[in-house]
């Protein structure tokens, strides 16, 4: 990719979310701007390469500077933060922000030692858990199946199998991986 390619596809980005940002239309920034509706969406989708006669007028038309249309995408914070959340024995971290691809969340766990004794009746919802162990022994009951889940073992299973986790011996880290439905039934409803 050249220097030339590289601006093009910078201003390309951004033109998109300055414009959405503000929630403006094509037509909009077109008219504002003094140039043809369609030529914006080629500028926008990268079909037509940029003039510099267009920088100023775009610029104008969505209420920043020339330099600002040309400059790098300031890069978010890439550290996910959020507080823990407790519910029924386990303690969730965050591990990812909201809105991830397909709707999946990443936590840590921390299984406390009072999580060691079933409840009569086991839950079911849409959706599959995964669940990597980081330390400590964890308690796996599927359906009328009992597992010891040991460190440095990974488990994935259907949700619609009815199910449960806790401890054997002693608290449990883990990783987990929940959809929508998972992490509204262990965070929320447990």
């Amino acid at each position: 990719m050249t220097a030339k390619d590289d601006v093009d596809l910078r201003v390309r980005r951004r033109l998109r979310e300055l414009r959405t940002r503000q929630n403006m239309t094509l037509e909009d920034v077109a008219t504002r701007a003094q140039i043809d509706v369609s030529t914006l969406s080629r500028l926008e989708s990268g079909k037509r390469r940029l003039a510099l006669d267009h920088l100023p007028r775009l610029a104008t038309a969505l209420g920043v500077s020339t330099d600002d249309l040309l400059r790098e995408d300031e890069q978010a914070d890439p550290r996910v933060r959020g507080a823990s959340h407790t519910a029924h024995g386990i303690t969730f971290w965050p591990l990812t922000r909201h809105g991830p691809a397909a709707g999946l969340h990443a936590y840590k766990i921390r299984i406390s030692a009072e999580r060691n004794t079933p409840p009569a009746e086991f839950r079911v919802h849409d959706g599959h858990d995964w669940l990597y162990v980081l330390s400590g022994r964890m308690r796996l009951i599927l359906g009328d199946r009992d597992f010891t889940i040991d460190p440095g073992e990974a488990v994935e299973f259907s949700t619609w199998t009815p199910h449960w986790f806790g401890v054997v011996d002693g608290p449990v880290e883990a990783l987990v991986i929940l959809g929508p439905h998972g992490e509204r039934m262990h965070l929320q409803d447990q």
